[in-house]
């Protein structure tokens, strides 16, 4: 019981680390520019498919990653000055409107690309096998993905709150109508963030692709975890995505692999496996309803 729980423990947090990725990037476009896009998810997606196509074209992992990284950045910025630099003036219904048709149109173009079957990402050969962990087994690739997910949350904690790129940001989140009278171009910063949102999202992707399929529409069900982290967390806030994300991953995680092994102490052991799940997703809601409860604008919010 005890290596189960220890297992599932690094599962969550290599799950949260991951998901915080893709909450920090949307986080920061939600808070400096009070922008929802429903997109983000799609940048996933594209920077996983990227990361197969030039993992095997090169036929190296690594020169996937800075590919899917460097490629799904472009886009995000091309994305960003060609339509949703537009919508920054619209309400949030406009908004939700206009990035859900560019899901349709990302998940059309994908398709159009790569086709409809799921396309394979192989984790690299040396991080294939398992290694020893405290008298267990645990798979090293995970182990590298929980690795550059801290490194990745500590390189971004240092840029926010120790650059003056960082301030920067710090303050359009704070009060973006005072940034832009202080002279600092919230729309190139505003690009900036976006590009590097995205950016993240593609590791995200690429990191999480030898565990999961790559597929068509494969940022949708991550983009509802992401929103409710950074509900969680509080709307333009690092430290809140990263704590929030935390919360997500790991209760997700132990919830799906302990409570059906609870349930089978009074429930048949069919009935228990079906409950177990739907429970453990249902939870990550009512932690979200009592946090919200407790704190209205999330543990961190930016804007105080």
């Amino acid at each position: 019981m005890t290596q189960l729980f220890l297992e599932q423990a690094l599962n969550g947090l290599q799950f949260g680390l991951m998901l915080f990725l893709l909450a920090a990037g949307l986080t920061l476009v939600f808070g400096i520019m009070d922008m929802i896009n429903l997109a983000h998810g799609s940048l996933y997606m594209v920077g996983a498919y990227l990361a197969a196509a030039a993992a095997a074209a090169s036929g190296s992992f690594v020169i996937g990653v800075l590919a899917a990284v460097a490629g799904t950045m472009a886009v995000g910025a091309l994305l960003e000055l060609a339509v949703l630099r537009r919508l920054y003036v619209r309400d949030h219904l406009s908004q939700v409107l206009a990035t859900f048709a560019l899901i349709l149109v990302a998940n059309e173009a994908v398709r159009m690309i790569w086709g409809d079957q799921p396309v394979m990402l192989n984790a690299p050969e040396a991080l294939a096998g398992p290694v020893d962990i405290a008298g267990f087994s645990y798979p090293a690739f995970r182990l590298l993905i929980i690795a550059v997910g801290v490194l990745v949350a500590l390189t971004l904690y240092v840029a926010v709150t120790m650059t003056r790129v960082g301030m920067w940001v710090r303050a359009g989140a704070s009060n973006r109508e005072m940034t832009e009278a202080l002279g600092i171009n919230v729309k190139r910063l505003f690009t900036i963030v976006f590009s590097v949102g995205a950016g993240l999202c593609a590791l995200a992707g690429a990191m999480l692709g030898p565990l999961l399929a790559v597929q068509v529409g494969m940022g949708e069900s991550i983009l509802i975890l992401a929103f409710v982290v950074i509900v969680i967390g509080g709307i333009g806030s690092i430290r809140g995505a990263l704590v929030g994300s935390l919360l997500v991953g790991v209760g997700d995680t132990l919830g799906r692999a302990l409570l059906p092994w609870l349930l089978r102490s009074f429930l048949p052991g069919e009935v228990a496996a079906h409950l177990g799940p739907a429970l453990a997703a249902i939870l990550i809601y009512v932690l979200m309803a009592a946090i919200l409860f407790w704190k209205p604008a999330g543990l961190f919010p930016a804007r105080g």
